[in-house]
């Protein structure tokens, strides 16, 4: 599978909370964990569990820095 979008950053499932709708998946990168909201049906058809190894795929027209 290709995607256009280049921040690829690999980690491990710590966490999902599956919602009537939607599923917030926690991913641990590095020292930091990165949250995603992605549909039930999505986390359910990729029977995404904690300490799965996944990539978050980040493609966004804007990025906050913050210091």
């Amino acid at each position: 599978m290709q995607f256009s979008a280049r921040n690829r950053l690999p980690g491990t499932v710590k966490d999902v909370k599956l919602g009537a709708v939607m599923a917030i998946v926690k991913v641990q990168v590095g020292d930091s964990v990165i949250e995603s909201a992605i549909t039930r049906e999505a986390a359910e058809e990729l029977k995404l569990k904690a300490g799965d190894k996944v990539t978050a795929v980040v493609k966004a027209t804007s990025v906050m820095i913050m210091k």
